[in-house]
């Protein structure tokens, strides 16, 4: 209690309260005196609080600091019988129920300050339902609705400006800063433009250099179509290298195309998709499904203590030690068909490894062959326009077609430029 009423006659000679108590005197308060200072602190949360007392009746008083103490959601300690005493004591001023609503006011006044200003406005009135049958009557309620959700989303949007970091006085400093940088200019422009005024033929030269800022601007324009255009011109040559690409292999593959070659090339590659389909796929998803499921079930099961690890543990341990004396009693009966059989199992399941081996490997060898091919179409293209060249391949691997570059220098030319090779 000592503590309490030290914290409370601190916070009473703080601004804005300033009423030079101590301990002793504020004691000796009488019990209107006492709810006299109640009420100041509820005046300084909620200015319509701001009330004599002695100029009003004791029930009313009562009814005032109990409304505003369940807006501001003070929970009295005790049961149903020790609110009605709490009322009681509020009317007569009793020092062991004014103290701790004085201590948990002062705790948190500017909580209570924001939670006062937004109960104003968003304690819903209360209309009875047959009032709600005028159409003016329920027209107006729907209005009074709407605006106090605006109010809300409002005041939501204004808490966030507050904390996002944005201060009024840095912006009012920066608008000043543009002011005064907006005036230089304009002052800078004026004795430019006197300078110009004298020079004669101000005005043509005004005009020519207007519209050399409008050519500047359209050469850049132009120049960005330019890049547009090389860019699409650039994926272009991609996908028509692809093409020529796919083309040539297809030719190469119709240059030998016999029946017997064909269908074996088709029966193996039918032969890996299958294998690819009916056993490496379904293998790989079986294992990513037991490791989703097991994932999952970790997920789903509450989180584990120290004790419980050591539980696992431990029971880890047992199984394993009940693996190992299976082994040892299969292996101490040594059947022959048995063995035979897990030589068997052995021998099944290193090819299956070694298969699936060979399969990563083909389909890493098919991936690197269209890097590959890729890569060679890139450089190709780069080739191309850094020396105005085009080396075609293949079947035309021969023949060489030089391009003449757009040089000012080869326009007078009468005869094309070639490259060696």
């Amino acid at each position: 209690m000592s503590d309490q009423i030290k914290f409370i006659v601190d916070n009473l000679n703080k601004e804005p309260f300033r009423k030079n108590y101590n301990l002793i005197t504020f004691d000796s308060l009488e019990p209107m005196q006492l709810l006299q200072v109640l009420s100041d602190v509820l005046a300084e949360i909620d200015p319509k609080q701001v009330v004599d007392i002695r100029e009003e009746m004791p029930e009313q008083t009562a009814k005032r600091m109990l409304s505003l103490l369940g807006i501001l959601k003070y929970r009295p300690p005790g049961n149903a019988t020790d609110m009605s005493n709490f009322r009681q004591g509020l009317v007569i001023g009793s020092k062991p129920v004014i103290y701790p609503v004085l201590h948990w006011l002062l705790q948190r006044t500017n909580e209570l300050k924001k939670r006062a200003y937004l109960a104003r406005f968003l304690i819903k009135l209360e209309v009875p339902s047959e009032f709600l049958q005028d159409e003016t009557v329920a027209d107006t309620n729907k209005q009074y609705e709407d605006l106090m959700e605006a109010f809300k989303t409002l005041h939501k949007e204004c808490e966030q400006l507050k904390t996002s970091g944005f201060s009024t006085a840095e912006i009012r400093r920066d608008i000043s800063a543009m002011e005064e940088e907006k005036d230089q200019l304009i002052k800078r422009v004026e004795r430019l433009k006197k300078r110009v005024e004298t020079v004669q033929n101000h005005q043509r030269m005004l005009k020519i250099a207007r519209q050399l800022r409008v050519e500047k601007e359209r050469e850049e324009f132009l120049a960005q179509q330019k890049q547009e255009q090389k860019n699409q011109l650039f994926h272009a040559v991609q996908r028509l290298q692809r093409i020529q690409n796919q083309l040539k292999s297809m030719r190469h593959a119709a240059a030998d195309a016999k029946p017997e070659s064909l269908m074996k090339r088709l029966e193996e590659e039918i032969k890996f998709n299958s294998y690819m389909v009916t056993e490496k796929f379904p293998k790989e998803l079986e294992n990513k499904k037991k490791e989703l499921h097991f994932l999952q079930k970790v997920v789903s099961e509450p989180a584990m203590g120290h004790s419980d690890l050591l539980e696992l543990e431990s029971k880890i341990n047992e199984i394993n030690t009940q693996i190992s004396q299976l082994i040892e009693k299969k292996m101490m009966r040594n059947e022959p068909i048995e063995g035979k059989l897990s030589l068997y199992r052995q021998q099944a399941s290193i090819i299956s490894r070694k298969k699936e081996a060979k399969a990563e490997e083909l389909q890493e060898a098919k991936e690197k062959l269209a890097n590959l091919e890729r890569e060679v179409s890139v450089k190709t293209n780069q080739t191309r326009e850094f020396d105005g060249t085009e080396v075609l391949k293949g079947d035309e691997g021969t023949r060489v077609r030089a391009l003449v570059l757009e040089d000012p220098t080869c326009r007078g030319a009468t005869k094309p430029m070639h490259h060696n090779y």
